[in-house]
């Protein structure tokens, strides 16, 4: 186990850009599949489309308890393209929305497995909490990964309506494993929702540092105890 990993009596993951895509962000993981099946619009375009997308369903309660994450990656993909559309003359989504899905549902799959096989050996040492923004059907994604039974607690922002980066979450990981804070460490994706405010809460950080976003990294990055690239770095 890492260095971070062995002060500590328990650990924390975030979900989405961390065990499903390897540390890179979402938006990133999408404009990628859509350059790898020729998708036609454009990089700015495309951005302004993933926001909308993000805004819908986090204002709408499109994603339902029993959705799987196919279900609700195509729910994401058809509002982006629909978007794309009404500010594309001539694009159809209906020729794109099946190859994206296929992509991405495919690579996620495989990232999911790979995450399993770090967590297991993690759990046979210290107890697992899984805290995530996610939109009320988290149960089921695991369960359609395999991941299902890892995870002795799961807070879930939907759930719990407290949302990263807002610090209470990780209060309430912490709390749910029955811990001290400055014994459990945070492993995720996003240095400003994850380490920041995981590092408020008073717990070790280990950031997964992969494509984000703006292809930048944060001015400070002080709030990561240590920086991973793979989730294999912390065995």
């Amino acid at each position: 186990m890492t260095e971070i990993l062995e002060q500590t009596d328990g650990c924390i993951f975030d979900y989405g850009g961390t065990l499903d895509t390897g540390g890179h962000h979402w938006g990133r993981v999408i404009w990628h599949a859509y350059e790898r099946q020729r998708v036609p619009v454009g990089e700015p375009l495309f951005r302004e489309a993933y926001v909308h997308a993000e805004r819908e369903l986090g204002r709408n309660p499109i994603i339902q308890p029993d959705y799987t994450f196919r279900q609700t990656l195509s729910a994401k993909l058809r509002i982006e393209m629909e978007y794309i559309a009404a500010h594309n003359e001539g694009f159809a989504p209906a020729l794109w929305h099946d190859a994206v899905l296929a992509d991405l549902y495919a690579a996620v799959r495989a990232e999911t497995a790979r995450s399993r096989r770090v967590l297991d050996a993690i759990k046979a040492e210290r107890p697992l909490a899984l805290v995530s923004n996610f939109y009320g059907n988290i149960a089921t994604v695991l369960a359609e990964f395999g991941l299902e039974g890892i995870f002795d607690s799961i807070v879930e922002s939907a759930v719990v309506g407290v949302r990263k980066p807002d610090p209470r979450i990780f209060t309430l990981g912490v709390e749910a494993l029955g811990m001290e804070a400055g014994r459990v460490a945070v492993v995720g994706d996003s240095y400003d929702k994850d380490i920041v405010p995981a590092r408020l809460a008073g717990c070790r950080t280990v950031w997964m540092r992969g494509e984000s976003w703006t292809g930048t990294d944060p001015a400070d990055t002080s709030a990561a105890d240590a920086v991973i690239g793979s989730l294999d770095e912390l065995l």
